[in-house]
Protein backbone atom coordinates (compact mmCIF):
# COMPACT_ATOMS: atom_id res chain seq x y z
CA UNK A 1 0.00 0.00 0.00
CA UNK A 2 2.74 2.54 0.86
CA UNK A 3 4.33 1.95 -2.49
CA UNK A 4 0.94 2.09 -4.25
CA UNK A 5 0.57 5.99 -2.30
CA UNK A 6 4.02 6.44 -3.22
CA UNK A 7 3.25 6.07 -6.77
CA UNK A 8 0.43 8.11 -7.25
CA UNK A 9 2.14 11.00 -5.26
CA UNK A 10 5.30 10.32 -7.55
CA UNK A 11 2.84 10.81 -10.58
CA UNK A 12 0.99 13.91 -9.05
CA UNK A 13 4.32 15.48 -7.92
CA UNK A 14 5.58 15.67 -11.66
CA UNK A 15 3.93 18.86 -11.74
CA UNK A 16 0.28 20.41 -11.50
CA UNK A 17 -0.76 20.16 -14.98
CA UNK A 18 -0.18 16.81 -15.12
CA UNK A 19 -1.75 16.15 -11.86
CA UNK A 20 -5.03 18.26 -13.38
CA UNK A 21 -4.74 15.68 -16.62
CA UNK A 22 -4.84 12.45 -14.23
CA UNK A 23 -8.08 13.99 -11.93
CA UNK A 24 -10.21 14.86 -15.32
CA UNK A 25 -9.54 11.77 -16.95
CA UNK A 26 -10.63 9.80 -14.18
CA UNK A 27 -13.65 11.64 -13.62
CA UNK A 28 -14.87 11.26 -17.43
CA UNK A 29 -14.06 7.81 -17.27
CA UNK A 30 -16.34 7.73 -14.46
CA UNK A 31 -19.18 9.44 -16.38
CA UNK A 32 -18.62 7.31 -19.13
CA UNK A 33 -19.05 4.17 -16.61
CA UNK A 34 -22.46 5.61 -15.24
CA UNK A 35 -24.12 6.63 -19.12
CA UNK A 36 -23.50 3.61 -20.56
CA UNK A 37 -25.35 1.33 -17.32
CA UNK A 38 -27.87 4.24 -17.07
CA UNK A 39 -28.47 3.55 -21.27
CA UNK A 40 -31.69 1.76 -22.06
CA UNK A 41 -30.82 -1.06 -24.15
CA UNK A 42 -31.85 -0.53 -28.16
CA UNK A 43 -35.30 -2.26 -28.41
CA UNK A 44 -34.18 -5.25 -30.79
CA UNK A 45 -37.59 -6.01 -31.76
CA UNK A 46 -38.42 -5.08 -35.54
CA UNK A 47 -40.17 -1.96 -36.11
CA UNK A 48 -43.04 -2.31 -38.09
CA UNK A 49 -42.50 -1.39 -41.68
CA UNK A 50 -44.38 2.14 -42.92
CA UNK A 51 -47.41 1.49 -44.93
CA UNK A 52 -46.93 3.31 -48.49
CA UNK A 53 -49.55 5.96 -49.25
CA UNK A 54 -52.57 5.15 -50.89
CA UNK A 55 -52.16 5.63 -54.39
CA UNK A 56 -54.19 7.89 -55.91
CA UNK A 57 -57.27 7.19 -58.15
CA UNK A 58 -57.55 9.34 -61.52
CA UNK A 59 -60.19 9.87 -63.82
CA UNK A 60 -59.48 12.63 -65.83
CA UNK A 61 -56.47 12.77 -68.49
CA UNK A 62 -55.44 16.02 -68.23
CA UNK A 63 -52.25 14.79 -66.35
CA UNK A 64 -51.43 11.61 -68.80
CA UNK A 65 -48.35 12.25 -71.04
CA UNK A 66 -48.79 12.73 -74.17
CA UNK A 67 -47.38 9.46 -75.46
CA UNK A 68 -50.02 7.64 -73.06
CA UNK A 69 -53.02 9.97 -75.10
CA UNK A 70 -52.43 8.98 -78.28
CA UNK A 71 -52.63 5.31 -77.63
CA UNK A 72 -55.62 5.97 -75.31
CA UNK A 73 -56.78 7.71 -78.69
CA UNK A 74 -55.96 5.02 -81.09
CA UNK A 75 -57.84 2.78 -78.84
CA UNK A 76 -60.97 4.50 -78.34
CA UNK A 77 -61.10 5.01 -82.41
CA UNK A 78 -60.98 1.11 -82.34
CA UNK A 79 -64.07 0.67 -80.39
CA UNK A 80 -65.65 3.53 -81.78
CA UNK A 81 -65.60 1.49 -85.00
CA UNK A 82 -66.73 -2.18 -83.11
CA UNK A 83 -63.54 -3.45 -85.22
CA UNK A 84 -60.67 -4.75 -83.30
CA UNK A 85 -58.89 -5.25 -86.05
CA UNK A 86 -58.75 -1.18 -85.65
CA UNK A 87 -56.09 -2.05 -82.57
CA UNK A 88 -53.19 -2.81 -85.23
CA UNK A 89 -52.89 1.13 -85.78
CA UNK A 90 -52.45 0.79 -81.53
CA UNK A 91 -50.00 -2.09 -82.03
CA UNK A 92 -48.14 0.03 -84.16
CA UNK A 93 -47.57 2.68 -81.78
CA UNK A 94 -45.60 1.07 -79.46
CA UNK A 95 -42.36 -0.59 -79.57
CA UNK A 96 -43.12 -4.02 -78.27
CA UNK A 97 -45.98 -6.06 -78.39
CA UNK A 98 -48.26 -6.42 -75.02
CA UNK A 99 -48.69 -8.91 -72.47
CA UNK A 100 -52.07 -10.30 -74.14
CA UNK A 101 -52.01 -13.69 -72.50
CA UNK A 102 -51.56 -15.45 -75.77
CA UNK A 103 -48.72 -17.83 -76.50
CA UNK A 104 -45.73 -16.26 -76.75
CA UNK A 105 -44.99 -14.57 -81.24
CA UNK A 106 -48.81 -14.97 -81.34
CA UNK A 107 -50.78 -12.31 -83.02
CA UNK A 108 -52.35 -10.25 -80.09
CA UNK A 109 -55.30 -9.66 -82.56
CA UNK A 110 -56.16 -13.09 -83.43
CA UNK A 111 -55.84 -14.23 -79.53
CA UNK A 112 -58.50 -11.66 -78.82
CA UNK A 113 -60.67 -12.39 -81.28
CA UNK A 114 -60.73 -16.33 -79.84
CA UNK A 115 -61.25 -15.01 -76.30
CA UNK A 116 -64.23 -13.35 -77.17
CA UNK A 117 -67.63 -14.62 -77.35
CA UNK A 118 -68.48 -13.28 -79.99
CA UNK A 119 -65.52 -14.65 -81.73
CA UNK A 120 -65.26 -11.00 -83.99
CA UNK A 121 -63.55 -9.59 -80.95
CA UNK A 122 -65.95 -7.03 -79.66
CA UNK A 123 -66.72 -8.38 -76.50
CA UNK A 124 -63.29 -8.16 -75.56
CA UNK A 125 -63.65 -3.92 -76.69
CA UNK A 126 -66.32 -3.72 -74.34
CA UNK A 127 -63.97 -4.52 -71.78
CA UNK A 128 -61.11 -2.07 -73.10
CA UNK A 129 -63.84 0.44 -73.40
CA UNK A 130 -65.32 -0.17 -69.70
CA UNK A 131 -61.72 -0.44 -68.32
CA UNK A 132 -61.19 3.03 -70.08
CA UNK A 133 -64.30 5.15 -68.42
CA UNK A 134 -62.94 3.25 -64.69
CA UNK A 135 -59.94 5.13 -62.69
CA UNK A 136 -56.64 4.54 -63.29
CA UNK A 137 -53.61 5.05 -61.13
CA UNK A 138 -49.81 5.72 -61.81
CA UNK A 139 -47.34 3.29 -60.53
CA UNK A 140 -43.36 2.88 -60.71
CA UNK A 141 -41.75 -0.55 -61.43
CA UNK A 142 -38.30 -1.19 -62.46
CA UNK A 143 -35.18 0.91 -61.84
CA UNK A 144 -34.97 3.32 -64.84
CA UNK A 145 -36.32 6.40 -62.95
CA UNK A 146 -37.09 8.42 -66.19
CA UNK A 147 -39.07 5.47 -68.13
CA UNK A 148 -40.70 3.31 -65.26
CA UNK A 149 -43.82 5.13 -64.64
CA UNK A 150 -47.17 2.79 -65.88
CA UNK A 151 -50.67 4.28 -66.00
CA UNK A 152 -52.72 1.04 -64.80
CA UNK A 153 -57.25 0.73 -65.76
CA UNK A 154 -58.81 0.13 -63.86
CA UNK A 155 -56.83 0.74 -60.41
CA UNK A 156 -58.26 -2.18 -59.08
CA UNK A 157 -55.62 -3.81 -60.30
CA UNK A 158 -53.56 -2.46 -57.78
CA UNK A 159 -55.55 -1.70 -54.89
CA UNK A 160 -56.74 -4.12 -51.94
CA UNK A 161 -60.59 -4.97 -53.23
CA UNK A 162 -61.26 -5.09 -49.43
CA UNK A 163 -60.85 -1.46 -49.19
CA UNK A 164 -63.09 -0.51 -51.35
CA UNK A 165 -65.22 2.50 -50.59
CA UNK A 166 -69.03 1.99 -51.80
CA UNK A 167 -68.66 4.00 -55.01
CA UNK A 168 -66.03 2.13 -55.68
CA UNK A 169 -67.83 -1.53 -55.07
CA UNK A 170 -69.98 0.03 -58.04
CA UNK A 171 -67.51 0.52 -60.40
CA UNK A 172 -66.15 -2.95 -60.03
CA UNK A 173 -69.76 -4.42 -60.43
CA UNK A 174 -69.60 -2.40 -63.55
CA UNK A 175 -66.61 -4.91 -64.71
CA UNK A 176 -67.77 -8.32 -63.45
CA UNK A 177 -70.44 -9.87 -61.91
CA UNK A 178 -71.14 -9.78 -58.18
CA UNK A 179 -70.24 -13.65 -57.96
CA UNK A 180 -66.93 -13.07 -59.34
CA UNK A 181 -65.96 -9.86 -57.21
CA UNK A 182 -66.49 -12.41 -54.50
CA UNK A 183 -64.78 -14.73 -55.81
CA UNK A 184 -61.81 -11.96 -56.24
CA UNK A 185 -61.81 -10.27 -52.78
CA UNK A 186 -61.43 -14.08 -51.33
CA UNK A 187 -58.51 -14.47 -53.18
CA UNK A 188 -57.13 -10.72 -52.25
CA UNK A 189 -56.72 -9.21 -56.27
CA UNK A 190 -58.28 -8.18 -59.03
CA UNK A 191 -57.91 -10.97 -61.79
CA UNK A 192 -60.49 -9.37 -64.46
CA UNK A 193 -59.44 -7.36 -67.63
CA UNK A 194 -56.38 -5.14 -67.09
CA UNK A 195 -54.65 -2.20 -69.38
CA UNK A 196 -50.92 -1.04 -68.41
CA UNK A 197 -49.49 1.84 -70.59
CA UNK A 198 -46.12 3.21 -69.99
CA UNK A 199 -45.44 6.94 -69.62
CA UNK A 200 -43.24 6.66 -72.75
CA UNK A 201 -46.71 5.08 -75.20
CA UNK A 202 -45.71 1.31 -74.28
CA UNK A 203 -48.44 -0.96 -74.40
CA UNK A 204 -47.12 -3.12 -72.08
CA UNK A 205 -50.38 -4.80 -70.77
CA UNK A 206 -53.90 -5.79 -71.97
CA UNK A 207 -55.99 -9.01 -70.84
CA UNK A 208 -57.12 -10.69 -67.95
CA UNK A 209 -55.26 -11.41 -64.58
CA UNK A 210 -54.46 -14.54 -63.07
Amino acid sequence: MQQGRTTIRARLGAGPCTALALLVACGLAVLIVQARSQTPKADTAAQPAQKAPPLKVRYDTEDLPQAVIELREALLAAIEAGQIDDLRQALDLSDVKPDAGAPPKADPIAHWKSTSGDTQGREVLAALSLILDTGYVAVRRGSDIENNQLYVWPYFAEMPLGQLNPRQEVELLRLVPAGAAREMKEKGKYTGWRLIIGADGTWHVFRKGE
